[in-house]
Parts: structure tokens; C-alpha cells; sequence
């Protein structure tokens, strides 16, 4: 079995394009604490795993479209128990809860039916992301980082 990449705080927060304080807060209160390794005391790194980083960026996503951060750590506990895989989730919000519709047609009702909502295609966040870390490795192998 292949050894899972692991990214490292400077390189999580251009990725992700958050602060390293956001991230540490994060980490601490346990939002999103790095999957391969966490810090263990002074001298040594988080590493964050490829999910780790695609829910960081769902919940830069979130935050940016000024969804608060209680509703976002209900956002990512929904996540967390879902039995869907991450990227073939989409997150809906009517205004008061998170989750995912069940059809095509519960979410064109809600958009017709006039309620302002917010739809975050977690598929695309993947793609969005795989494609910065393509990008990414490319300019590293050609000495453009």
C-alpha cells in the first residue's frame, strides 16, 4: 500500500489560503485536526492528509459565503457521520440547517421555492484542489516554487 502524502502547516495554509493561526485554532479545538500526525509538543509538524486539506477548503468555502463557524462545525460533524463518500457530497443550507438533499428535485424546491441557499458541490472542491496540488508539483519539479 502506498504511504499517503502528507502536507505540512506552510504548505496547508497556501493551499487552502488560510492563516496559520486559523488552522492551529482549528486543530486545537478540534474542527479539523490533521489525520497522519498530529503535533506532539514542541519541534514537531502537523501533517494533514489530501482529505484533511478538501475539508479545510469546504470550510474556507463556507466561510467566505458567510456561513458562521458554529453552522460550519455542525456542517463538518454532518460530514463526519455521513456514510457518503466526501467528494460525491453536496451541502445544502435552507438558512437554519446543513445537509445534503436527497434528490435533484428537493433541491430545485428549494431554490424555486424562493429561500435563500447556499450549494457547495464538494466534487468540485476536490477537483478544484487536485488541481492546485497538480499545479503545485509541477512548478516544484521545474524550480518555479
Amino acid at each position: 500500500m502506498q504511504e499517503e502524502q502528507g502536507y505540512r502547516v506552510p504548505e496547508v495554509q497556501r493551499i487552502v489560503g488560510i492563516s496559520y493561526r486559523q488552522l492551529d485554532y482549528w486543530a486545537r479545538t478540534g474542527l479539523v485536526r490533521p489525520s497522519i500526525r498530529d503535533a506532539q509538543g514542541s519541534g514537531t509538524q502537523r501533517l494533514y492528509s489530501f482529505q484533511d486539506l478538501l475539508v479545510l477548503k469546504v470550510i474556507r468555502r463556507l466561510l467566505d459565503i458567510g456561513v458562521s463557524l458554529q453552522k460550519v462545525r455542525k456542517a463538518v460533524e454532518y460530514l463526519r457521520q455521513s456514510k457518503q463518500q466526501l467528494h460525491a457530497v453536496t451541502l445544502v443550507s435552507d438558512g437554519q440547517r446543513i445537509y445534503t438533499p436527497d434528490s435533484t428535485e428537493a433541491l430545485v424546491d428549494l431554490i424555486a421555492g424562493g429561500q435563500g441557499a447556499f450549494v457547495i458541490p464538494v466534487d468540485n472542491v476536490w477537483k478544484d484542489l487536485e488541481g492546485s496540488l497538480r499545479k503545485r508539483a509541477r512548478a516544484v519539479r521545474t524550480g518555479g516554487a
